[in-house]
């Protein structure tokens, strides 16, 4: 992970080794006022964020509902207009351009949703859906888009002869295999899976990680996992990177972050990931009132108004986002 300033010293280099690189990212979103005397309130969703992720690893985004970690999903797949900054994808700057010039690169970045079930067309058979990226881009002709589809099916644990079914007639679990089926359809580089097992049972949501984990390995691909929780990020995730309020707060990789966290509001997620050891207790760290409001965030640290460790500092300077330790970037005033 690279700050704004170092990232843009070493473009050059990152760019050979890393397949994104999002540097000082931010999305504001102009919120109506319903008093015509008053403007726009606007709201930052994402608040000048960088990071990059090497071809075939995992980076996991996480944080509490409404940190922003959506919001730059969407901005890699060119889904939602950047307000500043910019993104590169395999070499190419794609920020905000068009959609007609994103359209030949959007078989080389695809998403899976949170929700299998509302992500489907209910009218539409299993074929159909995963056949449909296909039919799009005018890939091959028909026999080769059925073959296709079938082995696509097979890959992801479907059977052949549920190709006719409906997504009503399939459990949560294969409607989410149908999902990542389609996103694979136009053999993908870089997958952004956005919450893909928070609507699945515990047991279901193992079977999807393991999943897609595997394809990760047969197919090279990279994914940026978006979750609010960390034990599932833990699992499939390479480095992780904490949101709060629209920043990133911590980034590292998965051993240090679980194990040597530097950001108070790192620890206070920590604390509060279910422990399966009998032999050790963990001190539940309570985060001190509520989230504050996106539309008037706090001066200074954002995490200032819940930390337990604030200092006056704190309340008026913005703290930067430094290499405390090798490749462990933290953005707080305080050296825990």
């Amino acid at each position: 992970m690279l700050a704004g300033r170092s990232l843009k010293y070493n473009m050059h280099k990152q760019i050979k080794d890393d397949i994104l690189i999002v540097n000082n990212l931010r999305v504001n979103f102009n919120i109506k006022n319903d008093n015509i005397f008053k403007n726009n309130t606007v709201l930052t969703a994402v608040d000048n964020i960088s990071f990059t992720i090497k071809k075939g690893k995992t980076l996991g985004l996480v944080g509490e509902s409404g940190c922003g970690k959506t919001t730059t999903g969407q901005a890699m797949l060119g889904l939602i207009q950047t307000t500043a900054g910019k993104i590169f994808f395999d070499k190419e700057n794609i920020t905000n351009i068009s959609y007609k010039e994103f359209l030949p690169k959007r078989h080389k970045i695809q998403i899976i949703f949170q929700d299998p079930y509302s992500s489907l067309n209910p009218r539409q058979t299993a074929e159909e859906i995963i056949r449909d990226p296909l039919d799009i881009h005018n890939i091959g002709n028909n026999k080769e888009r059925i073959n296709k589809v079938k082995e696509l099916m097979k890959l992801v644990g479907l059977r052949e002869n549920q190709m006719k079914l409906y997504p009503h007639q399939f459990s949560g679990g294969q409607r989410q295999r149908i999902c990542i089926a389609r996103a694979l359809a136009l053999n993908p580089d870089f997958i952004v899976c956005d919450e893909p097992v928070s609507a699945l049972d515990v047991a279901i949501q193992a079977q999807i990680l393991n999943l897609l984990k595997k394809l990760q390995k047969e197919l090279n691909l990279t994914y940026l996992f978006i979750s609010h929780d960390l034990a599932v990020v833990q699992h499939i995730s390479d480095e992780i990177a904490v949101m709060y309020l629209g920043s990133i707060v911590e980034r590292t990789n998965n051993i240090d972050l679980f194990n040597k966290p530097k950001h108070p509001y790192t620890k206070a997620l920590l604390s509060s990931v279910l422990n399966t050891s009998l032999d050790t207790k963990k001190e539940r760290i309570r985060l001190i009132g509520d989230v504050p409001n996106p539309l008037n965030k706090p001066s200074g640290c954002s995490f200032h108004t819940r930390c337990t460790y604030a200092k006056d500092k704190c309340k008026s300077v913005k703290p930067d986002f430094i290499e405390k330790d090798n490749g462990h970037w933290v953005a707080c005033h305080v050296n825990l």
